[in-house]
Formats: structure tokens, sequence, C-alpha cells
């Protein structure tokens, strides 16, 4: 009988942090799914943790794991999916540690991933940008913080993770101004920075006054601000700003809409798509491509230079509502 506690002990100190390096975001997550499927077992077989083996991980078991998930606990198809991932990545480790067990590994490497409905990304325009930039209030020390962050994530793209993860002496203001972070995957990049944001930056960074080695964006505390830190932080401004622009409030702004922004910027400004996936830190210019879709604007050109000689290009656009009501009389 093979017991399912040394092989996942093994799987993250051996397989994912000797030879794989995960990120401790890699980390994190892989930890998170162990956690909700042992204690999905724990009250489903009615056994301790470290009392599991491995032949109670059927696949069975881990499709009503995953139901579980969406049915109990509220999670969306890409929440399941990559909750199947890390299990399916466990299960590909055991296949060369337990080659006796490869039909239960089989049946539960077939596992599909559940499709689900692909959405438009959301994105800020101009306006709500520069209303969610107006927002904190500079004269305080917070309120400078929360401005020199939101200028970096809409301007760099950077995710919530190199985000947080930032060290003043990351940032280069003097020749050749740029951001150096490690992104997905441990693939280093650096990406450049406007003069406005510079400005900023060497403002904060000159009141701040503190070790190079310590983060740019810290926390009350003195620490490295948290993911869930920036998101409310982000939610906040959000609401603030969405009272000088209303149409804020029909989106859900996260951190990751702040890198959508900076995506979309660059493509209407004419920007390649190869650079645009350097710029982000894309595995693959097929992530990329999502953008594409959610630009308007590119698609209007297109129309317009199909469009027949006699016919004025562009969309249509209804009378204001007073010559409306005049022209009803």
């Amino acid at each position: 009988m093979t017991t399912l506690a040394p092989l996942l002990e093994t799987f993250f100190t051996d397989r994912l942090q000797t030879q794989r390096r995960a990120s401790p975001n890699t980390i994190a997550a892989y930890s998170d799914t162990f956690r909700l499927l042992l204690d999905f077992a724990q009250q489903r077989l009615k056994k301790a943790p470290s009392a599991l083996l491995l032949d109670d991980i059927h696949a069975d078991f881990v499709g009503a794991f995953l139901s579980d998930l969406e049915t109990t606990r509220g999670n969306r198809p890409r929440t399941r999916n990559a909750r199947l991932a890390a299990i399916r990545s466990f299960f590909r480790y055991v296949a060369m540690q337990e080659p006796a067990h490869s039909a239960l590994i089989q049946r539960v490497l077939s596992i599909p991933q559940k499709r689900f409905d692909r959405r438009l990304i959301c994105y800020l325009t101009s306006p709500e940008v520069d209303a969610m930039l107006a927002a904190p209030d500079r004269s305080l020390w917070i309120g400078r913080r929360d401005h020199a962050l939101l200028v970096t994530a809409i301007q760099t793209g950077l995710r919530n993770a190199e985000l947080t993860a930032l060290r003043i002496e990351d940032v280069v203001l003097g020749s050749g101004p740029h951001v150096r972070c490690l992104g997905k995957g441990r693939k280093e990049r650096c990406t450049p920075l406007t003069r406005q944001t510079v400005a900023v930056l060497r403002c904060w960074i000159r009141e701040r006054e503190a070790d190079p080695h310590a983060p740019i964006f810290l926390s009350r505390r003195g620490g490295a601000l948290s993911h869930d830190a920036v998101g409310l932080l982000v939610a906040k401004y959000a609401d603030r700003a969405s009272r000088v622009c209303p149409s804020i409030r029909e989106k859900r702004v996260t951190p990751h809409v702040l890198r959508h922004t900076t995506a979309v910027n660059l493509l209407q400004a004419g920007v390649d798509l190869a650079v645009i996936a350097l710029w982000l830190g894309h595995e693959s210019i097929e992530t990329t491509k999502i953008y594409l879709e959610a630009d308007l604007s590119i698609k209007e050109k297109a129309l317009s230079r199909t469009a027949q000689p006699d016919v004025s290009p562009g969309r249509y656009r209804p009378n204001d509502q007073l010559m409306s009501f005049l022209q009803s009389l």
C-alpha cells in the first residue's frame, strides 16, 4: 500500500523546489490546491491526511473534488482548471516514482479541462485612467504612495506579484530609465519608463530615503505590500474615480485590468504585437492576441478601408436628444 504523504512531500521539496525551481507563487498555488484536496478527503473519506493512500485519490474522487469546488466554493472554470493543473503535475511526478500505479495515474491525467466562455478583456479608457490617477489624496503619505503605484502599474503593465516585489534598486531613473523584474517563469525583463513616470518615482524614492534593497511600495508597517492590499487599494480608487467618471462603475477594476490597459494603450499607439508580448513578459504572442479582440478602434479602421466609395466611414451615432425631439414634432 502506497502512502500519499511521502510522495506529496517529495513532490514539493524535490520536484518543485529543487528540480524545477518553481516560483514562490507557483508553490503557494499548488499548496492551496492540495490543502483543499486533503480537507475534502478528510470530510469525504473520514481519514486524516497523513493516513491517505495513493489509491484513495483516484479519478472519480478527483472529479468529485473538482465539482465540489464549483458547487460549494463557487469557483469558476478557470480556477477549477488551475486546481486540476496542480493535481496533474503531481500525478506526472508520481508516474515516475510509482509505475505500478500507472493505470490509476493515467485515469487521473485523462480528466479534461473544463471549457468556458472567453469574454472580452476589461481595460480603462484615457478618461478613466485620468480619473484613477487623480483619485489618491497626494497631500497624504499613503496617497503619494498609491499614486506612484498606480502610475507605475498603468505605464509598465507589471503583474501584481511583480509590482509588489519591486525594490528600490530595481528602478533605474538615469540614462535609459527602466524597471527590472523577475517575471513569470523566472524570466527577468526590463520595462522602459516614460518621463512622467520617472518624475513621479523620483519624488517618491527621494521621500522614502530607504535602503536600496527595501520594497519601493511598502505597507504602513514597513514591509512589502501584499497582493490583496494592492487589489483593495485599486478597487478603492476605482470607486472614488467613478464619482468623476461614471463609466468606471460598469467595470470591475483589478490590478490585472491595469495591465490590460497598458497593453491596449500600446496597441492603439501602433506598437507591434511581438513587442507588446516582450513588454508584458508573455511566453507566446498568441497570448497577446486577446488585445486585438478588445480594441474596437482597430476593427473600425479595417471597416473604413473596406467601405464603399460613396459611403461615409465610421459607426452610426444617434442624433442629439434635443435635435431628435425637434425632428419628431
